[in-house]
This record gives structure tokens, C-alpha cells and sequence, in this order.
């Protein structure tokens, strides 16, 4: 393992990406531990623990805790997310949108700054209520987490926080560009490992209080296991689809006669229809907290809390809901043996053009089914199996390991493809077998 660390070090150019990644990692770390004015972090900090198991405290999980401290990345990415997902479902519905992200890399540049201007928009929404729902913890736990609320004091958070994302979601973009793996997600990643030690010197504590049994620590690393095994499976899961081309001759050259296939991952969907359900989710929850607590809407954070079960049943039927919706947005069988048809492919045994879209649809709700089921249930019963042990601390939830594994992955595979065409060796068996056909 030494041996292939050192050969990643070895590449000038993958060393300066690694190194200008990290970079970045500290300037996101350093800008989550400063304040947004006018705010009491203290007073917030303790009326905070009372959200814990709610869906306000899964938001500051994914943001790494700035959330709960009210720091000028309180927001995260999450609004750049939000405004990706929005544009992405659109595009099946607008035809402007649907014209663009046809037109190659100038459509796709014009998508990128639509994406931008939503997340502005959406910034703004957020961090005003944000600035309300501040206001109304304090005052619903008899403490003073806003000393001098207002309007200015609501205009210098929608300020800050809306341009704390703006500065995040340039954070992401230029680790793309310059660094790598897709920046949005290795912030998110950044988010999610940097809270893992704070809860196992938690369960730690609580092991060493007595409060948890050795038993009980076991059974959960455990499930840990299982479901990282799991989702890797799920993850890697591809259902191939056998291509052939028929032979073309073109003047004096012959093309085609090749035989391939297409890989139709069972998770085609990946973490986005969970991020989706839990924005559906969290709507609820957010008008509980941005209303007084006399207010009769207050009643629905009791309703929609994470932990009964009528929360966790609702939030499995959006997510198989959203994975078949999400996988008919960004696979469309039709464009898919359309082009086949045009450079002289077919799948064995099926006639090119509308029967090829007809079988490629029929595979594809087939094998998105179990990828439905297997997400709505990784997204809602490890958490419901951790509350029950008295591990909630943990956030060990399918979900984050989701999203760990998948944005690891991808990362690994984008740093094989840079040893690999430099002929070193890579990572996996896999990798060090075509280093060697290439060689």
C-alpha cells in the first residue's frame, strides 16, 4: 500500500491536484469556524441539543456542525444542491432546458450558471429563515441566542450566509477544475468524516460512563459493516446489456464489428432521491420551527419527527417514488437506442429503434426496482436501529455512508485513471491488469 501511495506522489500533475484539494479542504474548515454576527454561539449550542434528533440536526450533519454553531457556512452546499437537483428535474418538463443540456458544452455552460442563479435565490430564502428560526430558539428555550434581533439583524445574516454559500460553491467548483473529484461532493464527504471522531469519542464517553455496554458498541460495528458492505455492492451493482456493431466499410478502412455493452447501474440514482426526500421531508419540520411555539403549526415537528415510524414510511414510499422519477430524468432509453441506430448497433435478438428503447426501459424498471426498495431502506432503518440502541451521537446512518462511499469511489477511480495513463500501478487488481496491457 506504501508502494502505490508513493507512485500517486509520483505524478507531477496528480500531486498538484492532490495537494491544491487539500488546500482548499483547510480554507472550508477555517471559514466554518467563523461566527455569523450577532449571534450568542453558546446560548445556541445548548438550545441546539434539543434538534438533535430531528431533521435540523441531520442538516448539520451534512454541513459539518456549522449549522448548529451559525457560522458563515451555515448553509453548506446544500443550496447549490438543491438548485442542481430542481434544473435537473425541469429539464424533463421545459423544453428550453431540455434544448440546452442538448447543445454539448455551451448548453451545459448556460445550465451552470442557471444553477448558480438558483442557488443565490434559494440562499436567500434559506438564510432569512434561518434568521427566524434563530430568533425563535431562543425564545422557545428561554435563552438569548440573538441579543439584538431585527431587521438588520435578519439583512446581515441573509448577507453572510448567502455569501458564505456563494464562496462554498466556488470552493467546489474550482477543486473540479483544478483539483480532484467533483468538488461539491468531497465537501460534503469533508463534512461528514469530519464529525466521525467527535461521535466515537461520544460513544467512547459513554462507554466509559456506563451508559453503553460493550455489547452494544459491538452489535453496532457490526452493522457498520454490513451495511458500508452493502452499499458497496449496491454502488458497483451494473446490469450489462450485450452490444454489437455491424461491420462498415468507409472507403478503404472497416469500422465496427466490435462487441459491447451497456452498463445500467441498479443505483442509476445514486444519494440524490434521498436528498430529495429529505428536502420533501424537512418542509414540515421547518414550519414548526420558524413559528412560535404556541403557533397550532408548531405541532407538525411532532408529526414529522425522524424517529416515529409514520415519518420513516412516508420518507421510503418519496424515495422509491423519486429513484424511478430521477433514473427516467438522466437515462432516457429512447436517446440511448437511437444512437445506437446511428452508428449500426443493435442488441442481439431485438430489432434496432422503438423495440431496443422498449427492452432497454424494460431492464432498466427491472433492475431500478431492487435499487428503489435497497435505497429506502439503507436511508431509513440503520437510523431507526441506531435510536433504538441509544446511538444516535453516531450519525452512522445509511445515508452518510451513501454518500462516504459513493464520493470515495469515484475519487479512487479518477486517481486510478491518472496512474494508469502514466503506467503505474493503481489501487485495485483491476487496475494493476490494464497498467500491464498497456505497458
Amino acid at each position: 500500500m506504501l508502494d502505490k501511495l508513493r507512485n500517486v506522489f509520483q505524478v507531477p500533475e496528480l500531486k498538484r491536484r492532490i495537494l491544491f484539494t487539500l488546500a482548499l479542504f483547510v480554507v472550508y474548515r477555517l471559514g466554518e469556524h467563523m461566527p455569523t454576527p450577532g449571534v450568542n454561539a453558546k446560548a445556541l449550542a445548548g438550545a441546539f441539543e434539543s434538534q438533535r434528533g430531528t431533521l435540523f440536526g441531520l442538516y448539520d450533519f451534512f454541513v459539518g456542525g456549522a449549522f448548529s454553531r451559525a457560522t458563515v457556512f451555515a448553509l453548506g452546499i446544500m443550496p447549490y444542491i438543491s438548485s442542481s437537483i430542481i434544473l435537473q428535474l425541469l429539464g424533463a418538463v421545459v423544453p428550453y432546458l431540455e434544448k440546452l443540456r442538448k447543445e454539448g458544452e455551451e448548453g451545459q455552460k448556460k445550465i451552470t450558471q442557471l444553477t448558480r442563479y438558483g442557488t443565490v435565490l434559494i440562499s436567500i430564502v434559506q438564510s432569512f429563515a434561518y434568521s427566524v428560526f434563530l430568533v425563535n430558539m431562543g425564545a422557545s428555550h428561554g435563552v438569548t441566542v440573538v441579543p439584538h434581533p431585527g431587521v438588520l439583524f435578519a439583512i446581515s445574516t441573509v448577507v453572510t450566509q448567502t455569501a458564505g454559500t456563494i464562496f462554498v460553491m466556488w470552493l467546489g467548483e474550482k477543486i473540479t477544475e483544478h483539483g480532484i473529484g467533483n468538488g461539491i461532493s468531497l465537501i460534503i464527504f469533508l463534512n461528514i468524516v469530519g464529525r466521525m471522531p467527535n461521535s466515537a469519542f461520544a460513544a467512547y464517553d459513554s462507554f466509559r460512563a456506563g451508559s453503553l455496554s460493550l455489547l452494544t458498541l459491538l452489535a453496532a460495528s457490526v452493522l457498520g459493516f454490513f451495511v458500508t458492505a452493502s452499499v458497496v455492492l449496491m454502488t458497483q451493482g451494473t446490469r450489462k446489456i450485450p452490444v454489437q456493431y455491424a461491420k462498415r466499410i468507409v472507403g478503404r478502412r472497416m469500422y465496427g464489428g466490435a462487441n459491447t455493452h451497456i452498463p445500467l447501474r441498479v443505483n442509476t440514482a445514486g444519494v440524490i432521491p434521498i436528498i430529495f426526500g429529505l428536502s420533501v421531508m424537512s418542509l414540515p419540520t421547518a414550519v414548526a420551527g420558524f413559528v412560535p411555539p404556541t403557533h397550532p403549526l408548531a405541532a407538525l415537528g411532532q408529526w414529522f419527527s425522524p424517529r416515529g415510524a409514520a415519518y420513516n414510511i412516508v420518507y421510503g414510499l418519496i424515495v422509491v417514488f423519486f429513484t424511478y422519477f430521477y433514473t427516467a430524468v438522466v437515462l432516457n432509453p429512447n436517446d440511448l437506442a437511437e444512437n445506437m441506430r446511428k452508428y449500426g448497433g443493435f442488441v442481439p435478438g431485438i430489432r434496432p429503434g422503438r423495440k431496443t428503447a422498449e427492452y432497454i426501459d424494460r431492464v432498466l424498471s427491472r433492475i431500478t426496482l431492487p435499487g428503489a426498495v435497497y435505497l429506502a431502506l439503507i436511508a431509513t432503518v440503520p437510523d431507526m436501529i441506531m435510536t433504538s440502541m441509544g446511538l444516535p451521537f453516531l450519525n452512522f446512518g445509511g445515508t452518510s455512508v451513501l454518500i462516504v462511499v459513493g464520493v470515495a469511489l469515484d475519487t479512487l477511480q479518477q486517481i486510478e485513471s491518472h496512474l494508469l495513463m502514466r503506467h503505474y500501478e493503481g489501487f485495485v487488481k483491476r487496475g494493476r491488469i490494464r497498467g500491464r496491457q498497456r505497458m
